[in-house]
């Protein structure tokens, strides 16, 4: 029997609040300007699985929710991307958490979080819903749901009883901190881990792509990519290294570009291609997502990542 979905992703579900082009002199005792401010969904659950699903990929979300007005915002915006809701966690006891991100010119950003982004869903509690799958996507290791090293250990172990293939994208802590050494146990079930360049660095304590994929590599993840920014992004597993430069682009708003690399690089193994050959798709998605301002907002399909890449050979 074939899988009912490609790739499921679980992780953080929410409704940024992107301020760009934000004067810090107030114009009045209690009034600031901005360029423009706009309301995105996002969480790097939703945006790599929106992502997902315009690459064509049968894609379902594993998420908490509130049931508010926020929570009917994102599971609407998944939906009109394609993505299955059937999985979603609704509660009446813990709002959908709400992210103000404050974007900068160069398209950098700084973000503000709070207590609702620290709701102790249980996704280990669903595993059995992976069998319906071929990837698993964690949007988020090192923070909720997966800052608890044994909904890590729980959820990759259940993953891979069930065959498949696990990538794992990091973030910053921002509640609960877990250290590389806390998930030892897990981290030989990660197919595939996707920190970006600070990440990298935070976890394992060096500074050269090099030096940091070893330390990963040590620990028993099987590919690692770290995703370099301006720079591109470096692959590395136990046969082979790859330093990929960026896409060259103007880029408007950097929010979710992770995300859709992630998601692009997912798709294309699932479609077959190679590591070189999906870490190039992956990268023209990144750098598409940075044209627009919020993360799902630039990406729109596969053919549209294709075009891309065939104008900037």
């Amino acid at each position: 029997m074939n899988p009912e979905f490609d790739i499921i992703c679980i992780g953080v579900a929410l409704v940024d609040s992107i301020i760009r082009g934000f004067d810090p002199e107030p114009i009045s005792a209690s009034g600031y300007r901005a360029a423009s401010g706009s309301l995105n969904v996002g969480g790097e659950a939703v945006n790599e699985a929106m992502s997902a699903a315009k690459l064509g990929m049968r894609t379902a979300i594993l998420c908490p929710l509130g049931e508010d007005g926020a929570g009917d915002m994102v599971t609407d915006a998944l939906r009109r991307c394609g993505v299955d809701t059937s999985l979603i966690v609704r509660s009446a006891e813990h709002p959908t958490p709400v992210t103000t991100m404050f974007v900068r010119d160069d398209g950098t950003r700084k973000s503000i979080t709070n207590g609702s982004h620290r709701y102790n869903f249980h996704p280990e509690n669903y595993t059995a819903c992976f069998g319906n799958a071929r990837t698993l996507i964690l949007g988020s290791l090192f923070r909720a749901p997966f800052d608890d090293a044994s909904v890590v250990r729980s959820v990759v172990t259940a993953a891979k009883e069930q065959g498949l293939t696990v990538i794992a994208d990091t973030k910053l802590p921002n509640f609960n901190f877990l250290t590389l050494r806390d998930i030892a146990e897990s981290l030989p079930l990660i197919d595939v881990i996707t920190p970006n360049e600070d990440e990298a660095r935070y976890y394992t304590g060096k500074d050269t792509p090099e030096e940091i994929a070893r330390v990963f590599l040590n620990y028993g993840v099987r590919n690692v990519i770290i995703k370099l920014g301006a720079k591109g992004c470096f692959f590395r597993n136990a046969e082979e290294s790859i330093l990929l430069p960026a896409c060259r682009i103007h880029a408007v708003d950097a929010t979710g570009a992770g995300d859709n690399f992630v998601a692009g690089f997912a798709s294309e193994l699932l479609r077959g291609s190679g590591y070189s050959e999906a870490l190039r798709f992956a990268n023209a998605c990144g750098a598409i997502c940075t044209t627009a301002v919020g993360a799902a907002t630039a990406l729109k399909s596969r053919e549209q990542v294709l075009t891309f890449l065939e104008n900037n050979a």
